[in-house]
């Protein structure tokens, strides 16, 4: 295998968790963030998407905090 397959292969890899990732955060958010999208970025995650309170956008970064180990490097959740 090739360098640009390896790179590939770990590039979907990590997509793929970070799709399941996000959707689990939603589920257990009920609906109160609109268009969630988590990045994976310098061994980090960075939230996006849009909330009705400040309350909803905290309580995504605690939801995401519960189901994985990797550090929030921002939560740029829009509140309006």
């Amino acid at each position: 295998m090739n360098a640009s397959n390896v790179a590939a292969s770990i590039t979907m890899d990590t997509s793929d968790r970070m799709q399941d990732l996000e959707v689990r955060v939603q589920n257990k958010l009920c609906g109160r963030v609109r268009d969630l999208q988590l990045f994976f970025m310098d061994c980090g995650i960075v939230l996006r998407g849009f909330a009705r309170s400040y309350h909803a956008k905290q309580l995504a970064q605690h939801v995401l905090m519960g189901e994985t180990a990797l550090p929030i490097l921002a939560n740029e959740i829009e509140v309006g």
